[in-house]
């Protein structure tokens, strides 16, 4: 029987049977414009309908800490440009193309000038954060379509950083912990706060998706201790608070995050996306120690799609997500990673028809 996304992706999530594999993409911007220049891709055309992906999310809050606060330049060359932020973030970003912005420095490094500059903005409700039009024509499309929709949005570790960046919010774990977890729960709270609204007005979402790059190359940014004690108390806090609306959880982190996991499960997470390989990553692996509780996003190493090699393709697909669909497991299928331009439009047809068949 033909299911909709909307039931393939709550069975995917509750580990329940499937009629075929759901699907996410995300090609890069320079992607898209290759595969449009090439003739794959209509020049309006939707490029996650047309590979036939089955949820969108929608919903990001706003998180600068000052609103009124003005973009100020502090030096520009030919490649690159240096502002400090409404975070009192100073960022240095490339014009010529699109990544990572560099962070040179941040006014906010401890405590005091979290309490000073920063919570304050942080405790009351302000609707200029919620994008309730992106919201609200993105869930009827959704509707529409019979899509699954997630509201999407970052939680605290990637809330925190853009304030005080990542080594001053780590240096506090280990010298202020206190501090740290203040802030974990002002953002879980802040969160909570504006999402009662935006759902109250807009109606709930099928499901939440937030974004969390909590590790880097082999190693995450903190050990499970520290999830534990800091980062947990908040992650539980809104996924309960997912969970009480009826909706499950999917949890996106880069870089590895293995040692978390356990402490993410306890916290309510019900599906975990990217599973970078690269980093340390493996979807087996993770299945064979969590795949009775949890749901798996991705985990396929997206260098075989660089290849445009489809043998490697193949024995990749063959050797991550088979081992989970035949086992029982949820699965949703992506790369471990965005999709770069060098990929062909033909090689990301192959893998999205291919990976559609395997979780039948």
């Amino acid at each position: 029987m033909t299911m909709t996304s909307i039931e393939r992706m709550n069975n995917v999530l509750a580990r329940k049977p499937v009629d075929v594999t759901p699907v996410a993409v995300s090609p890069w911007g320079a992607t898209i414009d290759r595969w449009r220049r090439e003739g794959h891709i209509g020049p309006e055309e939707d490029v996650a309908l047309h590979f036939g992906q089955d949820f969108r999310s929608a919903g990001w809050l706003n998180s600068t800490a000052d609103l009124l606060f003005e973009v100020k330049t502090l030096e520009e060359t030919e490649e690159t440009i240096l502002q400090i932020d409404g975070n009192g973030a100073m960022l240095r970003r490339h014009k010529l193309h699109d990544s990572t912005p560099e962070h040179v420095d941040f006014t906010v490094k401890e405590r005091k000038g979290w309490e000073e500059m920063t919570k304050p903005h942080l405790v009351d409700l302000d609707r200029r954060r919620i994008p309730f039009d992106g919201y609200r024509d993105t869930r009827k499309y959704c509707a529409d379509k019979d899509l699954w929709f997630a509201w999407g949005g970052v939680a605290p570790f990637e809330l925190m950083h853009p304030i005080c960046g990542h080594e001053y919010m780590l240096m506090g774990m280990a010298e202020d912990p206190d501090w740290v977890r203040d802030m974990v729960m002002t953002f879980s709270d802040w969160t909570i706060m504006h999402l009662e609204v935006l759902f109250a007005e807009e109606g709930k979402p099928d499901g939440f998706f937030f974004y969390e790059d909590m590790g880097f190359k082999f190693r995450p940014f903190m050990s499970p201790a520290s999830y534990q004690a800091i980062i947990e108390p908040g992650h539980k806090k809104l996924f309960d608070y997912a969970h009480s609306l009826g909706c499950k959880v999917m949890v996106h982190s880069c870089g590895y995050v293995e040692p978390l996991v356990p402490g993410m499960i306890r916290a309510g997470m019900d599906c975990l996306q990217a599973m970078e390989v690269k980093a340390g990553m493996d979807l087996p692996t993770l299945f064979n120690r969590f795949g009775d509780q949890i749901a798996f996003f991705g985990g396929v190493d997206v260098r075989c799609l660089i290849s445009n090699d489809r043998a490697a393709i193949d024995a990749e697909m063959d050797a991550k997500i088979l081992p989970v669909v035949t086992g029982g497991g949820g699965y949703i299928l992506h790369s471990d990673h965005s999709e770069p331009p060098e990929i062909d439009y033909e090689t990301m047809r192959y893998f999205v028809d291919r990976g559609r068949t395997l979780g039948r």
